[in-house]
C-alpha cells in the first residue's frame, strides 16, 4: 500500500486551502475559515494547519492588507506569528525574543476583538513553550492537581471556557512541560500524570483520551528499554487505550478524527496486541499515515525508512488478524 503523509487527511477542503496557500492564494482558506464557522474544534486544528503552511511566506499579510476589517484574517496573522515565533525560538534565532513579542501582542487584540473564540488564547498557551524559565507569572499559576508542576493553567481555563477539552490546548501544555529547564526526568514524570489526569476524567468523544498515549511515547524518545511493547499490553496503559477505542474512536465523526491521533491509537492497539480493534483503526485511516509516533519507536531494523516499515507490519498483521476472525469490516471510512 502506498502511504500518504500529509496532515490534512481526510478534511479534502483543508487539503485544497493548503495546496492554495503554498501558491500564494489565500481565497480558498478564507472561505474554509467562513465555513468552520464555530465549530471550535475544527477552527482550532485547521488555523494551526494552515499557519504552518503559510508561514513560509507574507500570502496572510496579503489577505489581511486586501481585507483589514476581516477577523478570520487576522486570526490567521496571530497563528503565522505564532509559528514564527516557534520555529525561531527552536532555531535559536537572535531575533525570537522580538517574534514571540509581536505574537503575544497579536494574540492578545484577537481574544479582545473575538472573546468568544479559544484560537487566540490556545496561541497563548504555544507560546508558554518558549518561557522555559517560567518569567511570566501566567506561566506559574499553581495547578490544582498536587502531582503537576505550576504552568499555564489560567491561559488552559480561558481555553476551557470558550471550548471544553480543545485538543491543541491541552497538548500544548505537553510540550510547556516539557521544554521546562527542569531535569528530563522530572518533565516525563509530570507529563504521563497530566495524560494520566485528563484521561482519568473521561473526556467522552474527545482525542485527549489518548493524551497518556502521547506521554508514554515521549518516554521512549528519551530511552531505549527492549521491553518497550510489553507495557502497551498491561496496566494502565492498555485500558487508557481501550477507553481511547471505545469512547472516542467509536463516538467522533470519523472524517474529523486527526492523521496523528489515529496512528498513535493504531500504534497503541496494536503495541497491545488487540490486532482487531487495531484494524478499525487502520481501515479507518485509509492511506493517510503520521511519521509519528512510528519514526519514536521502530527497533532500529536495517531499513532506508524504519518508522514505515513498522507502520506497514503493524497494519498488515492486524487486517491478517481481522480477515482470520471472519469479523465483518467496521466501514468507518468518510
Amino acid at each position: 500500500m502506498r502511504l500518504v503523509y500529509h496532515p490534512a487527511g481526510h478534511d479534502d477542503d483543508l487539503r485544497v486551502a493548503l495546496v492554495e496557500l503554498e501558491v500564494g492564494r489565500w481565497r480558498a482558506a478564507r472561505e474554509l475559515l467562513r465555513d468552520t464557522g464555530t465549530h471550535w474544534a475544527l477552527r482550532t486544528s485547521r488555523t494551526q494547519l494552515l499557519a504552518v503552511a503559510a508561514a513560509r511566506s507574507d500570502v496572510v499579510g496579503v489577505w489581511l492588507d486586501e481585507e483589514p476589517g476581516s477577523y478570520d484574517a487576522q486570526l490567521m496573522s496571530v497563528r503565522v506569528a505564532v509559528e514564527r515565533a516557534l520555529r525561531a525560538h527552536r532555531q535559536q534565532h537572535p531575533g525570537s525574543a522580538g517574534f514571540e513579542a509581536k505574537a503575544r501582542r497579536a494574540a492578545l487584540l484577537a481574544a479582545r476583538r473575538a472573546p468568544y473564540d479559544p484560537v487566540p488564547w490556545v496561541c497563548l498557551m504555544a507560546l508558554a513553550q518558549i518561557d522555559v524559565w517560567q518569567w511570566r507569572q501566567e506561566h506559574r499559576v499553581k495547578s490544582a492537581e498536587p502531582m503537576l508542576p505550576s504552568g499555564p493553567w489560567g491561559l488552559l481555563y480561558e481555553v476551557n471556557q470558550r471550548d471544553p477539552y480543545n485538543r491543541e490546548a491541552y497538548h500544548r501544555v505537553l510540550q510547556f512541560m516539557l521544554a521546562l529547564d527542569v531535569p528530563r526526568a522530572a518533565a516525563l514524570a509530570a507529563v504521563v500524570d497530566f495524560g494520566w489526569s485528563v484521561a482519568g476524567q473521561r473526556p467522552v468523544g474527545s482525542p485527549l483520551l489518548l493524551l497518556p498515549a502521547y506521554a508514554q511515547i515521549e518516554q521512549r524518545r528519551a530511552r531505549v528499554d527492549p521491553l518497550w511493547r510489553r507495557q502497551w499490553a498491561e496496566d494502565p496503559s492498555l485500558g487508557y487505550t481501550l477507553n481511547a477505542f471505545h469512547d472516542w474512536f467509536h463516538k467522533a465523526p470519523p472524517g474529523l478524527c486527526s492523521v496523528s491521533d489515529l496512528n498513535h491509537l493504531a500504534y497503541a492497539l496494536w503495541a497491545g496486541h488487540h490486532y482487531l480493534e487495531a484494524a478499525e483503526v487502520f481501515e479507518a485511516m485509509g492511506p493517510y499515515a503520521a511519521r509519528e509516533p512510528w519514526a519514536s519507536v521502530h527497533d532500529g531494523a536495517a531499513n532506508p525508512d524504519p518508522g514505515e516499515a513498522l507502520l506497514l507490519r503493524a497494519r498488515a498483521e492486524s487486517l491478517a488478524a481481522l480477515a482470520r476472525s471472519n469479523k465483518p469490516r467496521a466501514g468507518r471510512h468518510p
